[in-house]
């Protein structure tokens, strides 16, 4: 069984009991963790792709230690101009061992949604932004001015819709 999982902006395929270096995370060493942004699952021939990620899906793994990456050397030369600049740079990594991989079974919290009121207003508004495009400067004025918007006339047109929506 093997996953394909993103840890700390990476993707990566791993399988139980496997060691895989990653960027600096914030636990202890020794501390376990979890990632549930787990993108592909693999099991005996068994394929499941998520939409981006696998609902309930989940990998869990021990922090082994922290250290830092092979140096790299940055050298930047402009000929014939005298500028030469050497630079180092070693990436903090930590090195995780895989324990386990979960398909299903790994609760996620998530937030009731509730969009419906808010895209009936937005839609409201959208069509009143429709209507108010169509008219020139001097109309939008004069409507901030019936409405008794203050500085109206130091507005542009985008500014004037948008008071206007309000």
């Amino acid at each position: 069984m093997y996953a394909i999982v993103e840890i700390a902006g990476q993707q990566f395929k791993v399988a139980k009991d496997q060691k895989v270096y990653v960027h600096r995370l914030h636990e202890e060493e020794g501390a376990s963790v979890s990632f549930d942004k787990v993108l592909l699952v693999g099991d005996n021939g068994t394929i499941t792709i998520g939409a981006p990620a696998i609902d309930g899906a989940e990998v869990t793994a021990k922090i082994l230690g922290h250290l830092q990456g092979d140096k790299v050397i940055v050298f930047k030369k402009k000929r014939r101009k005298g500028f030469r600049k050497k630079n180092g740079h070693r990436q903090a990594l930590t090195e995780i061992q895989v324990e386990g991989i979960f398909a299903a079974g790994a609760t996620k919290k998530t937030a009731a949604k509730k969009e419906a009121p808010k895209a009936k207003v937005e839609a409201v508004k959208e069509t009143v932004a429709v209507d108010l495009e169509s008219m020139t400067v001097a109309e939008l004025k004069a409507l901030a001015k019936e409405k008794g918007i203050e500085g109206y006339t130091s507005l542009k047109k985008a500014e004037l819709i948008e008071a206007l929506t309000k």
